[in-house]
């Protein structure tokens, strides 16, 4: 029996094809109510500072930006032309993973949802959002070493076991394995972007060691799927095309992390350059304030 072909992306179909199926439907219409609610919450906060709240801040463009290129990504990964090969062709497919583990989430991360709703909810949803990010379930679970275990844990699992095959055939599986995917590095890019409102915080340091943590295990997976000796899903797959996918894993993960340091490198230098002229405006007013309660100087002593 002869094995079956993996069909060769055509650029049309990435671009213009969108997919009609239930799950495509339902991140099309996820995706619209976030925007929708985005921007009037976006426009909630301008109108509020028009009528001169003192503690709302203007919100970037490109904060704005950021969600919305990330939101328009997840529904393209779910809906778009990408997905019309995912079960035809796994390195188009490898690429769709890579989408959500390294490309959405830090833009919806630096889109700062959460922050905005604080800003701008009242009531039950304000006051329960503030709750839970006090609360020590949400430590545990926004963490972001649990993040990056669980984010690892899933792509390992899901590629290496007959987990991937079986989804091909079972569309709610499948989508539950994206939707873990997208949560799980969820967690650990907020914590990265460090932008958003989360219950701690962590440094610059633990931030380029998380991006740095991620490179072994995405090459190690591609190394270990390259070597495979039959195609991961015999089905749809040939054995050229796994292998394919394998070097791209790999090759595409590293320029994703590469362009993460880069970001991560400039928001530590703007940081670090938003504290030296903190320090130096302390230092002019510490200087102020030491001249306007020195003494006058007096007579000389050997004057008359």
């Amino acid at each position: 029996m002869p094995e079956p072909k993996s069909p060769d992306p055509k650029t049309i179909v990435l671009l213009f094809h969108w997919q009609a199926g239930w799950v495509g439907l339902l991140a099309v219409a996820l995706s619209l109510a976030s925007l929708a609610w985005y921007a009037t919450a976006v426009r909630r906060l301008a109108f509020a500072r028009e009528a001169g709240a003192a503690t709302t801040r203007k919100w970037s463009p490109y904060t704005t930006a950021s969600f919305v290129v990330g939101v328009l990504v997840l529904a393209y990964v779910f809906d778009g032309g990408i997905n019309h090969y995912q079960r035809d062709n796994f390195t188009t497919h490898t690429v769709q993973l890579l989408l959500l583990v390294y490309v959405v989430p830090p833009l919806l991360a630096a889109g700062s949802p959460l922050r905005l709703v604080l800003l701008t909810s009242r009531g039950v949803a304000g006051r329960g959002l503030v709750r839970f990010l006090h609360s020590r379930s949400a430590r545990l679970v926004l963490h972001p070493a649990t993040g990056f275990v669980c984010t690892f844990a899933t792509l390992y699992v899901y590629l290496l076991t007959p987990i991937y095959a079986t989804s091909e055939h079972h569309p709610v599986l499948l989508a539950y394995a994206q939707l873990q995917l997208l949560v799980s590095s969820g967690f650990m890019w907020w914590a990265i972007v460090g932008r958003d409102a989360l219950p701690r915080a962590i440094g610059f340091g633990w931030r380029f060691a998380l991006v740095f943590a991620s490179v072994p295990f995405i090459g190690f997976l591609g190394v270990d799927i390259a070597a495979a000796s039959s195609p991961l899903y015999p089905g749809g797959n040939t054995l050229a095309d796994t292998h394919q996918g394998a070097n791209v894993l790999w090759a595409l993960g590293v320029l994703f992390v590469v362009s993460a340091l880069t970001y991560l490198f400039i928001e530590w230098a703007r940081e670090e350059q938003r504290r030296a002229d903190r320090a130096d405006r302390q230092l002019d007013a510490a200087l102020v304030a030491a001249r306007s309660v020195s003494p006058p100087p007096g007579p000389s002593p050997g004057g008359v």
